[in-house]
């Protein structure tokens, strides 16, 4: 039996992509429910009546359970049932979760005896904006253990293939959910006269079609166990050797690495963001144009990412070198945010402004490009699921205190000076840390800056 199963099913191209292109829609409508508000923030706090801190506080709330330990655990499912079980999970608890945000944000619910019961206690937070978090809070649950979901099952189609690449793609596609929600939330909402809810239904109502890609995908991805069973590379029982167990956890807390990457992860990404939450209404001030406006220039942050990320995807899989990118996109990150901190104030441009969106979107290819890919280098396999969750889960608690801040401190200052300078630190500390990463691979040779493709694949 071994020998008549001479190709498995992620041998075949066309399988292969079209697994990334299932799990990739997934994560773009996931990406466009996360920012479906950011344009809208304006318009939600004159119907709602939300302020920037009640605004941050619900930005915040996508993350506050995974803080709370639900990203460890989240781990633990996917290193212990796989990722058909755990990818059908997160994606029902995002759909779960829209829909109840979905309910908060509604006109019907401002209506109601639990909203007016809401608004009774805590009163500086409206009663739409304390269900609103609640569901973002179970959205984030699934939206996060969908992304270390995803790039396990990457690391799976595409193991000794194109890797990285592949990650680099699912991440472009991920971020053109940004771009569209920039322009399809303000035409939405205008389309409805204005609403908040319109938007926030279509989005939900794409996230029960990516659920649907999702199990579409668990029953392709059925099809390779079975081969690779059949095969001997696989079995469906797990040697002792083989099986994860909750100890294992200590290996990964207790690598240099891990830390090194965690700890970069979580500093880079509350630079970028957080930002996203605030950028349509920092440029709205700043520049000094409707909300429409903004949204539809700060649309352009994610274009030149699309395209880069994947060609880096090809670099980084012939060529290597992942730690050197991560210290370039750390570099341009922290010059673009310094920029919008003393210059676009100065120089209040469309064109100028656009630039340094572009340009950080450089950095937002360089870095997620080569981070992720990199993960598998120094994490054993078995507990892989474990060491993106716990990375997530550090990169959580940044995403969940960030907005918090940033809330606090406009409402404090009246401005975005600060807010900036609080970022451009955060891009400070990251390079320092890539600096340190590829000084640690440099002594033990985990090869970050080695190709991922070691050898050419069989002809077969």
């Amino acid at each position: 039996m071994t020998a008549t199963i001479r190709r498995f099913l992620n041998d075949y191209p066309a399988a292969r992509w079209a697994a990334l292109i299932l799990i990739a829609l997934m994560m773009f409508f996931a990406y466009m429910f996360v920012d479906v508000m950011s344009p809208l923030k304006s318009l939600i706090e004159t119907e709602r009546g939300w302020d920037s801190g009640v605004f941050g506080t619900y930005a915040a709330s996508e993350y506050i359970l995974n803080v709370c330990g639900f990203l460890i655990i989240a781990g633990i499912i996917l290193d212990k049932m796989g990722i058909r079980f755990t990818g059908i999970l997160s994606a029902s608890l995002m759909v779960i979760g829209a829909g109840v945000k979905y309910i908060g944000i509604s006109d019907w619910f401002q209506t109601t005896q639990m909203c007016a019961w809401l608004d009774s206690w805590w009163v500086a937070m409206p009663g739409s904006a304390k269900l609103a978090a609640l569901g973002f809070m179970i959205f984030g649950c699934g939206c996060e253990m969908a992304g270390t979901t995803v790039s396990k099952a990457i690391a799976k189609w595409f193991k000794g293939k194109e890797m990285a690449l592949a990650m680099g793609l699912e991440m472009a596609i991920a971020r053109l959910g940004v771009f569209a929600v920039m322009w399809l939330s303000p035409a939405i909402s205008s389309g409805f006269d204005g609403s908040v809810v319109a938007p926030l239904a279509f989005c939900t109502c794409l996230l029960l079609v990516g659920l649907i890609n999702y199990i579409v995908f668990s029953v392709m991805d059925t099809r390779l166990d079975k081969q690779l069973a059949a095969a001997g590379e696989a079995t469906t029982e797990k040697s002792p050797e083989d099986e994860f167990h909750v100890r294992d956890l200590g290996k990964i807390f207790s690598s240099k690495m891990f830390w090194l990457v965690a700890l970069l992860c979580v500093l880079y990404y509350s630079a970028i963001f957080p930002f996203q939450r605030y950028a349509p209404n920092f440029l709205e001030v700043t520049l000094n144009v409707d909300a429409n406006t903004a949204s539809r220039l700060f649309s352009c942050f994610p274009i030149l990412a699309m395209c880069l990320t994947p060609v880096l995807g090809i670099f980084l899989d012939h060529k290597g070198k992942g730690a050197s990118m991560l210290m370039i996109g750390a570099v341009i990150m922290i010059a673009c945010h310094l920029s919008f901190a003393f210059l676009l104030p100065v120089f209040p441009y469309k064109w100028f402004a656009v630039l340094l969106i572009v340009i950080l979107g450089v950095s937002f290819s360089l870095v997620p490009a080569a981070l992720w890919p990199s993960v598998p280098k120094i994490i054993d396999e078995k507990i892989l699921g474990s060491a993106y969750c716990l990375i997530f889960w550090v990169q959580n608690i940044g995403l969940c205190l960030v907005p918090l801040l940033i809330g606090v401190v406009l409402n404090s200052t009246g401005g975005y000076l600060m807010p900036m300078l609080i970022f451009s630190s955060f891009g400070i500390l990251a390079f320092i840390l890539s600096l340190l990463l590829k000084v640690e691979d440099k002594k033990k040779g985990f090869g970050l800056e080695m190709p991922n493709i070691q050898e050419k694949e069989d002809a077969e």
